[in-house]
């Protein structure tokens, strides 16, 4: 253990790792801030940790059994002459359960009216909402850990990258998911965000690899210019405050 701990090439991959997961793990944040947002005020920051909490032990869980997750990438089937493995299959049911959710979020947020939305929330139970986050968080592991196994050889370290990122997780979901719910322009641009991942998964599942970087890049740049947009509105509001327009035969 000693050896392990005063070990450069540990700690390297150890940060690596961490960072990596970190950046994969994006994508489920966004996910869970969406889904606790239909819960009621007081119950969103409990149910964003347990969340969090289960997608940690999920990781954990997948990183001990190794060898299960190897057999996954055994045939199962083939479908029009592609061979379709377990991790094949729950990367594309995964995908498709991430773009239906996705695509009947932005549905309600388009069609439904502010009663109708706060309606939704209210009806929306804890234990359905921590169900969806544990089936996404079974997704987005398996592909994490995937990713890990190919980079880092000893499981220890594996489990100390996964249990710091998840922390740091912890740090940042809460900010993100109020910032995200308070922005109806932000919240649209996540939502799309995950409807692309889901096509990803999708593709990833039938053989197709799509550099998840330039998926990442493009939202990171629309958020950008709409952080700009939101500022200027801001600016414009003030400006609007201070300066009201004259009304003729005031």
């Amino acid at each position: 253990m000693l050896e392990l701990l005063t070990d450069p090439q540990v700690w390297i991959a150890f940060a690596t790792l961490t960072a990596l997961e970190l950046v994969l793990g994006i994508d489920n944040i966004i996910f869970i801030s969406i889904l606790v947002d239909k819960l009621p005020p007081e119950r969103r920051e409990f149910a964003r940790r347990v969340g969090l909490f289960m997608a940690m032990f999920m990781r954990i869980g997948l990183l001990l059994v190794l060898a299960w997750i190897i057999g996954l990438v055994t045939p199962l089937f083939s479908v029009i002459g592609k061979d379709i493995s377990g991790r094949d299959l729950i990367l594309i049911l995964g995908g498709l359960f991430l773009i239906w959710k996705s695509t009947s979020e932005v549905h309600q947020s388009l069609e439904g009216g502010h009663d109708e939305q706060t309606s939704s929330a209210v009806k929306a139970t804890f234990a359905s909402v921590i169900l969806q986050i544990m089936i996404i968080d079974l997704v987005f592991s398996l592909d994490s850990i995937i990713t890990a196994v190919g980079m880092v050889d000893d499981v220890r370290v594996m489990i100390a990258a996964v249990v710091a990122s998840v922390g740091l997780m912890m740090l940042f979901a809460g900010p993100i998911g109020r910032f995200v719910s308070n922005h109806p322009t932000i919240k649209m641009l996540a939502l799309s965000f995950l409807v692309v991942v889901g096509v990803v998964l999708v593709a990833e599942g039938f053989g197709h690899h799509v550099p998840k970087g330039y998926v990442y890049f493009a939202m990171a740049f629309s958020v950008a210019v709409e952080m700009l947009n939101i500022r200027m509105r801001k600016k414009s509001a003030k400006r609007v405050e201070l300066n009201p327009p004259h009304i003729p035969g005031d």
